[in-house]
Parts: structure tokens; C-alpha cells; sequence
């Protein structure tokens, strides 16, 4: 009974855990994230009211980074905004959204958002006119859309430029990190290479020679005396 019981169980938890891996790895994939906001936030084009909104990306073969924003269940989309990669060296295990600050009473708007482990984020893209405003009025650079209207049919072609905070249009890579920074090759230092003198002769040849020459001195001397006695 017990053994019946334990394969039960096993199989109860292979099934849940069956159930939640497709809807994980389709997180991952367009990473869906739910978040509250606390009081009114601006996206591009849209005032948010407090309240729990999800965003994910829009499923594009394209390159370019589509945020799709919808009601707290997903099932009605409020608004669709470009965005560009924006890199951060130290990726986080929870979701961080950050904010360019907006004078008086105004909503915050909206400037990135890191999915939970991601070095990338998006950084989103605000129509040419709100641009201007908010860099000149944050003192920081805004990505725009080189055209004063974004709609769905053009998200996939319109230019992108980064408006500086003295209104200058200027090529997003020039001012904005995209990609990760380019280390330089370290180049290992040459090793010192040693050169080997040559040996000097050993003095034992000689040694041995001048023994030779002594021993054969002495039986010369020796057989001479024999002779001459």
C-alpha cells in the first residue's frame, strides 16, 4: 500500500511539474513580468493610473525590442512602445524598473526595464516631441523616434535617435551603452630569454695528463738507475 502510495505522489508532482515549465520557459522568452505601480506612471504615448499592469515583448522575429503593455490579467493590451537595449554590468534576481523624474506633479516616466537576470533591459523609446521635453527637463538623454507620431505600423521601420538635454538628435550608439563594453586585449609581456654562456675547459685533462707524465718520469728514472748500477 505504501509503495502505491509513494508512486502516486511521484506521479502527482511529475504532472505539476509539467504544467510549469512551458509556462517558464514562455517567461523567459518574452519575459512577462506583473508589477504594480503605486501612483501614475508615463509610458510612451500613455498615462498609466496606479494599478497592476503586465508588460512583456511583443513575439518579432525583428531585432528591434517591441514592449507590449497590458491590464493586470493580460487579457487587454493597452499599449505597444519601441525600446533599445540598455546594459548594465551587474544583473539583479528581481525585476528593477527606473524612472527620469518629471517636475512638479506629474507622472514619472517610465526609462527602463530589467528583467530578473538579464544584463540587458529595454530602455524605452519616447515620441520626438516628449523627448525633447523630458531631456531638457531631467537633464539626461531620451531615445526617440525621429518622427512626432509612433503607430503600430511603423514600430518595425521608424528611425530611433537619442535626443541630448540641449535638444541635439545624435546616433544612439554614440551616447547610449547597447552593448557591452569592448575589454582591450591584454597583451602578455615578453618573456626575457636567457642566454647560456659557454662552459669553460675543465681543468682534469690537464691533471691527468701531468700525472701521466710523472708516473712514467719515475719508471724512466727508475730503469736508468738499474742500468747505470
Amino acid at each position: 500500500m505504501k509503495i502505491v502510495k509513494s508512486l502516486f505522489c511521484l506521479l502527482a508532482l511529475t504532472l505539476f511539474a509539467a504544467t510549469l515549465l512551458p509556462s517558464a520557459r514562455a517567461d523567459q522568452w518574452n519575459k512577462k513580468t506583473v508589477v504594480t505601480f503605486s501612483q501614475a506612471v508615463e509610458v510612451p504615448g500613455k498615462i498609466l493610473p496606479a494599478g497592476t499592469y503586465t508588460f512583456q515583448l511583443l513575439d518579432s522575429p525583428s531585432d528591434r525590442h517591441i514592449v507590449e503593455i497590458f491590464n493586470a490579467d493580460g487579457s487587454q493590451i493597452i499599449v505597444t512602445t519601441l525600446a533599445i537595449n540598455d546594459y548594465r554590468l551587474r544583473p539583479t534576481g528581481k525585476t528593477v524598473m527606473t524612472f527620469n523624474e518629471t517636475p512638479g506633479d506629474a507622472p514619472e516616466a517610465l526609462r527602463a526595464w530589467f528583467y530578473p537576470g538579464d544584463n540587458f533591459g529595454q530602455e524605452f523609446v519616447y515620441p520626438r516631441v516628449r523627448a525633447i521635453q523630458l531631456a531638457k527637463t531631467t537633464n539626461v538623454i531620451v531615445p526617440a523616434v525621429a518622427a512626432d507620431a509612433i503607430d503600430d505600423n511603423t514600430l518595425a521601420t521608424i528611425p530611433i535617435v537619442a535626443v541630448t538635454p540641449d535638444q541635439k538628435e545624435v546616433a544612439v550608439a554614440t551616447v547610449i551603452q547597447t552593448t557591452p563594453p569592448v575589454v582591450a586585449a591584454v597583451t602578455p609581456a615578453p618573456v626575457a630569454q636567457t642566454k647560456e654562456l659557454p662552459h669553460t675547459a675543465s681543468s682534469l685533462p690537464l691533471i691527468a695528463l701531468l700525472g701521466g707524465l710523472s708516473i712514467g718520469l719515475a719508471i724512466g728514472l727508475k730503469f736508468f738507475l738499474k742500468l747505470v748500477s
